[in-house]
């Protein structure tokens, strides 16, 4: 049985700072660092937002492009984060409400850093390949943390991506998916805490590539593929730097990750950030066209994915909700203290009588 995606939906805030207006509050130099990232600017979410109503948000996104989806007949519903706004109460539940799925289904929030949305992806194709339920939904998204005066405060931004897997009406069949998984400690955040620690560069060479790259080689292997054969590439982003690099490491070009390389405008959105590339990838993909796609989670792991786009796509309706350049562009920059008063960075000391 093919599986793969039927529909998807995404969104981003619509919110904005910029590096420049972080270092100069800091003291450093925000020019510098956002040459260093690559980063020109992150998303921030309003007051009112969080993990569930971008959730909620990019689902419905999905479901507008397939109306002639029931969504009773939606049988799992996972949405992948790790700031999700409960400690002890899933997100999951509220956007299959919001969304009209039927009670008579499974759900729960997953965790696994920034890759607890393709996760989902897999587990969504093992219940519909199976034919335990007829769709599932995945969800990645994030409204991720970062200490004030981190360099993580840089880069952490918010958004996320939908997708409904089936197998019928596939946009995009999922040919292959494979993971690497190992204990690296490289990135953390304790119950309670406000915001997470990292090892610094330790992220970058013995986490992040390491991982990236034999979940990469091993979805290259297992398909008997070469990077030249894809049209499309995405792969995790916490910085602009990360992905270009990896891509020459693998022998992807500039130009295959062009389209899914979004960090230079939003930032890293953490469990969304992979999810959103995808989904500016299927804004524009046409059939016959193949993506490749890693995500990596820090502690550390990775999900590879090979996918081609079918010809449904063509008489697939994107136009129904908001393309991903539609969030990229309708922005609104705001100042230190706007962003620090919609993260919740100021708080009043409450008086002891």
């Amino acid at each position: 049985m093919e599986v793969g995606i039927v529909s998807y939906g995404a969104y981003v805030p619509r919110y904005r700072i910029t590096p420049q207006e972080i270092g100069r509050v800091w003291g450093s130099d925000g020019e510098a660092m956002s040459k260093s990232l690559l980063i020109n600017s992150k998303s921030v979410p309003a007051p009112d937002e969080d993990v569930i109503t971008i959730s909620t948000e990019a689902a419905r996104n999905m479901m507008r492009r397939v109306p002639e989806v029931d969504p009773k007949d939606i049988g799992a519903l996972y949405v992948g984060s790790e700031s999700h706004p409960y400690a002890v109460k899933p997100s999951g539940t509220i956007v299959a409400e919001a969304i009209g799925c039927s009670p008579n289904m499974t759900v729960a929030d997953y965790e696994f850093a920034c890759k607890a949305g393709t996760a989902a992806i897999q587990t969504c194709m093992g219940l519909v390949g199976s034919c335990m339920v007829k769709y599932g939904v995945a969800i990645g998204a994030d409204t991720s943390q970062g200490a004030p005066g981190d360099p993580l405060e840089y880069s952490a931004s918010a958004g996320g991506a939908s997708f409904l897997i089936g197998s019928k009406d596939i946009i995009a069949v999922i040919n292959h998916t494979s993971s690497f998984t190992t204990d690296t400690p490289d990135f953390w955040r304790r119950e309670g805490q406000d915001y997470p620690s990292h090892g610094g560069r330790f992220t970058g060479e013995p986490a992040y590539f390491k991982h990236v790259t034999s979940a990469a080689k091993l979805v290259l292997k297992r398909t008997n593929s070469a990077p030249a054969d894809y049209q499309y590439a995405v792969f995790h982003q916490p910085n602009g730097k990360f992905p270009q690099r990896v891509a020459k490491m693998l022998g992807f070009t500039d130009k295959q990750i062009e389209v899914g390389l979004l960090t230079p405008q939003i930032g890293n959105t953490y469990s969304g950030a992979v999810p959103l590339g995808l989904s500016a990838i299927l804004d524009v993909a046409q059939p016959g066209e193949r993506v490749f796609v890693v995500a990596y989670g820090s502690g550390a792991g990775a999900d590879g994915f090979d996918i081609t786009i079918t010809d449904n796509i063509t008489r697939f309706n994107r136009s129904a909700a908001p393309l991903v350049s539609h969030y990229i562009e309708d922005k609104k920059v705001i100042d230190y203290a706007t962003y620090a008063k919609f993260r919740g960075k100021i708080r009043v000391k409450e008086e002891v009588a």
